[in-house]
């Protein structure tokens, strides 16, 4: 069966949920195995090898693996197979032939502050969360016109003056996450970013805390919608959610 046929993706709450599930039945698991990124090939394939005995669904499980920024879990059992990709990164390698969900519920119970920057054109939302918990942000919009769609000197003219409203919109965003990351820089554990990727590049050329901010970035939102308070708590449920893969024998 393809391990891509089944899929979930887990808040933190519904993936802490489904650990204590599988802990109450911990014969139904016979092998745990913890990868971090960026593992050589030859010791990932070694590792794969352990979790299922068909070259096919190893196969499939290399390239999740592979495509991860943080690393898998794996549980092994003979009815049910997970894999598990975590919000952030798996720190050791281990493999054990029994349930062992303490090293990814000491990962998703920790407390990491994480720096969200949302931003499109016209709007932004900022903030910090403790956790999954929001304890600081700042949402807001800017006057933005749209591209001018016809020709000669009055578009010229209209360019200019979109161009300067970009800068005072940047500006003005680039000062409220100075605001809202200052107090926090020497705390943070994680950016994410989100919007539109060009977008968030111009912001950080215009924002001078962003260019020496010396913290791993997770992987960006670039799918999110206009920034607002929903897509900001939204935002900060999708960073600490984790995606479950389930697959049955071998």
């Amino acid at each position: 069966m393809a391990i891509k046929s089944k899929k979930l993706v887990l808040t933190r709450a519904k993936t802490l949920d489904f650990l204590e599930r599988l802990a109450a039945a911990p014969d139904d698991i016979d092998l745990t195995l913890y990868i971090p990124p960026r593992l050589p090939a030859t010791e990932l394939e070694s590792l794969l090898g352990e979790a299922s005995s068909s070259a096919d669904i190893a196969g499939e499980l290399e390239d999740i693996v592979v495509r991860s920024p943080h690393g898998v879990v794996v549980f092994r059992g003979a009815a049910q197979n997970f894999l598990i990709v975590p919000p952030f990164p798996v720190a050791e390698k281990s493999l054990v032939r029994s349930l062992d969900i303490a090293p990814l519920r000491s990962l998703l119970e920790r407390k990491y502050h994480v720096g969200v920057v949302l931003i499109r054109l016209g709007s932004y939302a900022v903030g910090i969360c403790l956790g999954d918990k929001l304890i600081s942000s700042k949402v807001g919009t800017g006057l933005v016109h749209g591209r001018h769609r016809q020709g000669g000197s009055s578009a010229h003219r209209f360019e200019r003056h979109r161009d300067k409203q970009i800068e005072s919109f940047l500006i003005r965003v680039c000062g409220h996450v100075r605001e809202q990351l200052e107090p926090y820089v020497k705390s943070i554990d994680y950016i994410v970013y989100g919007g539109a990727r060009t977008t968030i590049l111009m912001l950080q050329k215009y924002c001078p805390l962003l260019m020496k901010l010396d913290k791993p970035i997770l992987p960006p939102l670039l799918d999110i919608p206009e920034p607002r308070r929903t897509v900001l708590e939204s935002a900060v449920s999708r960073v600490w959610s984790s995606t479950v893969y389930n697959w049955t024998g071998d």
